[in-house]
């Protein structure tokens, strides 16, 4: 169980549009006006996780191996992507205002930003298909597990809008999204490496038995 909340952790929390859109925000001053935004990217991941944690609950085990070990390829593409964006000089935050940035981003946005996002699915179901039925996590404890993974979603862009709002521009110094990012792709790259070794065996497993 520790491994779901390693992994969830390292894919929430990476810097992303949704976290930079609200530490922007938070730099802005709009930190309390962008709460229902964060509630929003929460609730979405909420659903997410329910609609997959039990359509993914039915899925017969040589596909949920197969998908674990496309879901750890997946993660391990993602762990080498940042941690080469840890390596590349920091871009600073931008500060250009588009219209969703001159207003407030609203509970809305926030909603249909996360449910729309094509990245939300595949992080979710090496969760769902994969960590879920390793852990027994199956019935009633799908929708619990949904509501404390969606609650750790809301917190993703919440501590960025919080960081932004307390820390202002000492947030923007390039040391510090570098070293965020070297630290997320070890987790990722300890958990990618995780799942597709277990996914491997047993795929090899099933096909011999």
């Amino acid at each position: 169980m520790v491994e779901i909340l390693m992994y969830a952790f390292g894919i929430m929390y990476t810097p992303g549009p949704v976290n930079l859109l609200s530490l922007n925000a938070g730099l802005n001053g709009q930190a309390r006006q962008t709460l229902p935004f964060c509630i929003g990217v929460g609730l979405a991941m909420f659903l997410l996780f329910l609609l997959f944690g039990y359509s993914g609950a039915i899925l017969p085990s040589e596909l949920q191996a197969v998908i674990g070990l496309i879901g750890g390829a997946y993660i391990l593409w993602l762990a080498f992507k940042i941690g080469q964006a840890a390596l590349q000089p920091a871009t600073p935050v931008a500060t250009g205002e588009t219209q969703e940035e001159k207003g407030t981003l609203s509970f809305r946005s926030g909603l249909v930003m996360q449910l729309c996002n094509p990245k939300a699915p595949v992080a979710i179901l090496p969760i769902v298909t994969v960590q879920f039925p390793a852990a027994g996590i199956s019935g009633a404890s799908i929708a619990l597990w949904s509501v404390l993974l969606g609650s750790l979603a809301l917190g993703a862009p919440g501590s960025y809008l919080l960081l932004g709002s307390r820390l202002g521009r000492m947030i923007q110094a390039p040391g510090f999204f570098r070293l965020l990012n070297l630290f997320m792709a070890l987790l990722l790259a300890y958990v990618g490496c995780s799942i597709a070794n277990d996914q491997f065996w047993l795929l090899l497993d099933l096909a011999l038995n």
